[in-house]
């Protein structure tokens, strides 16, 4: 391994001394927390760190290793409330290699100790994030499991390793040795510890930070109904004492596959590899899939493949040499929680993003991180002042993991989501049962206001032709345009002034604005994007109160009169009509010549024409050809018609066209009378007699 690092050694005896005892101090304290405590109080890369300072020191100043030392150690002391066992042959850990430079001086060393020059055959697999298991077998029955402890005993934990479905609890050949231990790895999938956690939360007890500290508070319970309700995993990939009698495959890679027919678990994404170059490429390779694996890797292991290799190579006082492992990057750092700012998206919503102390993360330095919404701020319990644990994998944005619970102090505040949008400062809302805080002042807000136009011109809103979205956004980014009344007092000799824009466009738009002044109650209430109106809820509204003005004044009972409004409607209809920006733009609008004919029918009159599809409920699918569909949903409604846009039990016709979808599969399950568009066509002259 390469020693070189940013830690000055002190050339001076006294004082390596008196820092190597520091260093001892330091990562004792940190091993017992992190080993026997599961309640780590520094993260993976700052534990490396002091780590690879304190293997500088030993190296220019070898008199300071003693066999208390850290670097003799092979991992944590076994915790004294399970039964202690001492492994019949130790349970080594691997010396690390930090970038490919390491890997070919591994390789360097392999060939000068073999006499060998011909590139050498590794085995290359993940280095799994979760706890090192050592399980034997006797006469093909299981009857001990053992944690790795300091490498020389482990803790006795095979009540809860029989929970587990993967492990069998006898092996069915008649070539297993009769001792037989079996090594590998204990831990938790992503989607598996995302279930716990929310477990955890759900029967109001702390969520573990990471899975390799869910699987190591799993193993290390006194109750094995506890953990069968886990779900751990396990993949093997080595061995311990086995009877001298068997016969071992030449290969470390051929002893796997003997232990995978033997019905055990072993990694599918293990793989032969050749030389240092192709110790490399699995790096690669591996790095880009981290992600896309469902479980928490932190490197690769490299063992060589021939077996008979291995004793001459032997070992140093606390790693084999004929393995090593490479780390990946760190993608988890921890830092300071420094506040929580709050950003209004494109449709209202409200985002909470956490202000971090600068970190550097997986080779970026992240100073915010987004937090999604209040119930994932809560699930976390992530609060302001907090340490955080901060992960960036690839290229996806950061993520605060959890806060640090050790670090807090106990007077931290909750986060609570304002009432007031930070852009406009219109009334915030919770968007029904959904997680979503979103701001109420659509009309006026601008954060929302390039949708809010585009929606406003759309052709089933305004329709006003030639405002596409290139030209809002180039009104908006000049701060021609804030609010929808301002379109109604641009001019051609601002319009023609704009990218793309000559003298005849700019005119066509002008003449199309005002050609738009001249529209329905229930299209212009659909234009002002209220959250939940739809056209039909649009037209509902329309046709029930008559008025606009009725509309903006009605209270929930009113409301929820009207045939398709439910409680979430009305409570978005009121919140909206209650800010006053919001008001104040509808009064632009009018004040600009924006009006439409009284409305003079009661919603509840019946048309006059006595049809097939008069009272019914009816759904379009598919292309039409003789007219649109918006055209037929025109006349269906003309006749008293209720178009919807969905298949339920209450559906009573269905109308396809060509290419008709998955609407037409669920009419056909239903029983729904399915028309196509000529018996449809002749429906709609039909009268009942």
């Amino acid at each position: 391994m390469s020693n070189s690092t940013s830690f000055e050694v002190p050339q001076s005896f006294s004082n390596a001394q008196q820092q190597h005892q520091q260093l001892c101090n330091q990562i004792q304290f940190h091993n017992r927390q992190y080993y026997l405590l599961d309640d780590p109080q520094i993260s993976d890369s700052e534990y490396d760190l002091l780590y690879r300072q304190l293997l500088a020191i030993e190296d220019i100043h070898p008199q300071l290793v003693t066999e208390q030392s850290p670097s003799q150690r092979v991992g944590g002391e076994p915790i004294k409330a399970f039964t202690s066992v001492k492994h019949a042959v130790p349970m080594f850990s691997l010396d690390n290699a930090f970038n490919q430079q390491d890997l070919v001086d591994f390789q360097r060393r392999i060939h000068d100790r073999l006499k060998q020059t011909d590139a050498i055959e590794f085995i290359a697999e993940p280095k799994m994030d979760g706890l090192a298991i050592n399980i034997r077998y006797e006469q093909g029955n299981l009857v001990q499991a053992t944690t790795r402890g300091d490498g020389i005993s482990g803790e006795d934990v095979t009540h809860n390793i029989r929970t587990m479905h993967s492990v069998p609890l006898k092996l069915n050949s008649p070539d297993i040795p009769e001792i037989l231990e079996v090594r590998g790895e204990v831990f938790i999938t992503k989607k598996d510890f995302d279930f716990i956690n929310q477990k955890q939360l759900a029967n109001g007890d702390k969520a573990f930070a990471n899975p390799r500290n869910a699987a190591a508070g799993t193993l290390r319970q006194l109750d094995p109904r506890i953990t069968a309700k886990r779900r751990l995993s396990l993949y093997l990939y080595g061995w311990g004492e086995i009877s001298a009698d068997w016969q071992q495959p030449d290969t470390y890679l051929q002893t796997l596959q003997q232990f995978a027919e033997w019905g055990l678990p072993t990694n599918p994404e293990t793989k032969a590899v050749i030389g240092a170059q192709g110790m490399d490429d699995y790096y690669q390779q591996l790095l880009a899939r981290r992600e896309a694996l469902n479980y928490e890797i932190d490197g690769i292991v490299y063992k060589v493949n021939r077996i008979d290799w291995h004793a001459p190579l032997g070992f140093t006082a606390k790693f084999p040499r004929w393995a090593i492992a490479r780390k990946f990057p760190a993608q988890e750092k921890w830092t300071d929680l420094l506040g929580i700012e709050i950003q209004v998206g494109r449709t209202g919503a409200l985002t909470p993003v956490a202000r971090l102390e600068p970190v550097e993360v997986g080779g970026v330095v992240v100073s915010n991180a987004t937090l999604h919404n209040q119930d994932e701020i809560e699930r976390k319990d992530v609060r302001v002042g907090d340490k955080v644990i901060v992960r960036r994998a690839g290229d996806v944005i950061p993520e605060i993991v959890g806060p640090v619970l050790s670090f807090r102090k106990s007077d931290l505040p909750k986060f609570v989501m304002p009432c007031r949008c930070p852009e406009c400062g219109s009334e915030v809302i919770k968007d029904g049962d959904k997680a979503v805080y979103r701001c109420s002042g659509g009309l006026f807000c601008p954060a929302q206001r390039k949708r809010a136009l585009h929606h406003f011109v759309s052709r089933k809103a305004m329709d006003i032709v030639g405002l596409g979205d290139k030209l809002i956004d180039q009104l908006c980014d000049l701060d021609l345009v804030k609010h929808p009344d301002n379109l109604y007092q641009l001019d051609v000799a601002t319009l023609a002034g704009l990218e793309r824009m000559a003298q005849k466009s700019a005119q066509k738009v002008v003449d199309a604005i005002e050609i738009s002044k001249n529209t329905t109650l229930s299209r212009f209430i659909y234009a002002l994007g209220i959250p939940e109106v739809g056209e039909v809820t649009a037209k509902n509204l329309a046709n029930h109160f008559l008025t606009l003005e009725a509309i903006m004044q009605a209270d929930t009972e009113a409301l929820l009169s009207v045939d398709d409004v439910g409680e979430i409607v009305a409570n978005q209809l009121q919140h909206f009509f209650a800010q006053p920006h919001n008001r104040e733009v509808i009064k632009g609008l009018l004040d600009a010549g924006i009006h439409w004919p009284e409305i003079t029918h009661p919603a509840n009159t019946q048309p006059t024409t006595n049809s097939p599809f008069t009272g019914k409920v009816v759904v379009l699918t598919g292309t039409l050809h003789q007219g649109s569909r918006s055209e037929a949903k025109e006349k269906l409604e003309a006749v008293g018609a209720k178009v919807t846009g969905s298949i339920s039990a209450k559906t009573d016709y269905l109308i396809a066209g060509e290419k008709a979808g998955s609407k037409l599969s669920k009419a056909e399950k239903l029983g729904v009378s399915i028309l196509d568009e000529e018996q449809f066509m002749q429906m709609m002259e039909t009268e009942h007699g």
